[in-house]
C-alpha cells in the first residue's frame, strides 16, 4: 500500500512539472520573436514582423483561450484540414492546463509535506529513471529530429491535418520545423532542470539525515 501511495504521489509530482514545462514552451513568445531573426522566416512571408506577430498572437490567443472560435488570422487564410488540426492542438493545450490545474495544488503539498518529514529523498530514484529516459529520448530527438517529429505527429494525431500545404495554409511557412525543435529543445530544458532539481533537493536532505 505504501509503494502504490508513494507511487501516486511521484505520478502526481511528475505530472504536474510536465504540464509546468510545457505550458512554459508554448507560452515563450520571446522564442517565436528570437526565431523570426534567427531563422529568417520574414524571407518566407508576405508581411512584416509586426503583422507577423500580429498573426502568432491572434494563433496562441485561439489556441489558449477555450471561448475563442473559430481560428482567424489577420493576414493568414486557414483551410478545412489546417483549422481541423489547430483545433486537435487547442484540445491538447486545453488538456495540459486543465491537468496542471488539478494537480497543482496537491503537488506542492505533497513536496512540502515530504520535504518538512524528511522523506524528499524518495523522489530521487524514481527522478533518476524518468532523467534517463529523457536523456535516451534527447539523443533520439537529435540524432533524427526528422523522424522524431513525424513519430511525434503520429501519436497525439490520427490523421494527417498537421501536413500542411503553403498554398492552402500559408501560416506553414511562419512555422518552419526548426522551430518547433527549438521548442522541443525548450521544453526539455525546463523538464529536465525542475526534475534535476528535485533530485538535487532530495539529495541535499539525504545527506543531512545522515549527518
Amino acid at each position: 500500500m505504501t509503494n502504490v501511495k508513494q507511487l501516486g504521489k511521484v505520478t502526481c509530482v511528475l505530472l504536474f512539472l510536465l504540464t509546468l514545462a510545457i505550458t512554459l514552451t508554448i507560452n515563450a513568445r520571446w522564442l517565436y520573436v528570437f526565431d523570426i531573426n534567427h531563422l529568417s522566416i520574414l524571407d518566407y512571408v508576405d508581411v512584416s514582423k509586426g503583422e507577423l506577430l500580429r498573426n502568432y498572437d491572434e494563433l496562441m490567443r485561439y489556441l489558449n483561450l477555450f471561448w475563442i472560435n473559430p481560428l482567424q488570422m489577420t493576414d493568414f487564410p486557414v483551410s478545412e484540414s489546417g483549422a481541423l488540426h489547430f483545433f486537435e492542438v487547442k484540445r491538447l493545450f486545453q488538456l495540459n492546463y486543465l491537468v496542471m490545474l488539478v494537480t497543482v495544488i496537491p503537488s506542492i503539498w505533497i513536496l512540502y509535506k515530504s520535504y518538512k518529514e524528511g522523506r524528499f529523498w524518495q523522489f530521487i530514484r524514481p527522478f533518476s529513471f524518468v532523467l534517463a529516459g529523457l536523456a535516451a529520448l534527447l539523443i533520439f530527438m537529435a540524432a533524427a529530429f526528422d523522424t522524431f517529429f513525424i513519430k511525434f505527429h503520429e501519436v497525439f494525431f490520427n490523421n494527417d491535418a498537421w501536413i500542411f500545404d503553403p498554398r492552402t495554409d500559408p501560416i506553414i511557412m511562419a512555422l518552419p520545423q526548426d522551430y518547433f525543435m527549438h521548442c522541443f529543445v525548450l521544453f526539455f530544458v525546463f523538464f529536465v532542470g525542475l526534475i534535476v532539481l528535485v533530485i538535487l533537493l532530495g539529495k541535499r536532505q539525504l545527506k543531512i539525515l545522515r549527518k
